[in-house]
């Protein structure tokens, strides 16, 4: 858009020029709302990916220390799913699909991803199938996540890094795997 070089703007172009300002904003944040169109009390795009701070991490039912714990996770570095969120919790979904409030300290925007199958991920040289295997990811492990480009993403683990598939891990996929209206405690599988 290009101003008057006098600086004065008429009024009808100044009401023009606020409210294309105000349509940009509602579009950029568009990302950094919940299901229903509600902006994200953190600023943050939902969903999105975080992971888990500690071995000892208790799923409640609701957002709020009142609400039952329905499981604790004890797997530190385990990639979650932000599928929903009010200013201090966190409504997440795990590797088997359910769906829990976690409190928002127990979790860190460190990411990784999770081998939730039975079967191990070959770690490539570069982004091609056909590039040398450096390692293989073994079933229900973990790895550091730098980066994903092209729906190969790079990983670490100690000094070594390399490629896999996007889609073949948990942690790494860009639509929401939970349905956020889903009540926390479903999908999980009975022990």
């Amino acid at each position: 858009m290009v101003l008057p070089v006098s600086g004065k703007v008429p009024r009808l172009k100044r009401v023009a020029l606020v409210a294309a300002l105000v349509g940009l904003g509602v579009m950029a944040g568009a990302g950094n709302a919940m299901p229903g169109g509600r902006p994200t009390p953190s600023g943050q795009p939902v969903p999105r990916w975080l992971s888990l701070k500690s071995d000892e991490v208790r799923a409640r039912q609701g957002p709020g220390l009142d609400y039952p714990i329905l499981w604790e996770y004890r797997v530190p570095g385990l990639p979650v799913q932000v599928i929903a969120e009010t200013a201090e919790w966190r409504k997440i979904c795990d590797p088997e699909g359910a769906v829990a409030w976690v409190h928002r300290s127990v979790v860190s925007s460190r990411r990784s991803v999770f081998n939730a199958s039975r079967e191990e991920i070959a770690i490539h040289a570069g982004r091609s199938d056909t590039s040398p295997v450096r390692a293989r990811l073994s079933p229900r492990s973990l790895v550091s996540l730098d980066a994903c480009v092209d729906q190969w993403c790079e990983v670490r683990v100690r000094r070594l890094r390399g490629w896999l598939r996007q889609r073949a891990v948990f942690g790494a996929q860009d639509h929401a795997l939970c349905n956020a209206n889903r009540p926390a405690g479903t999908g999980r599988a009975e022990r």
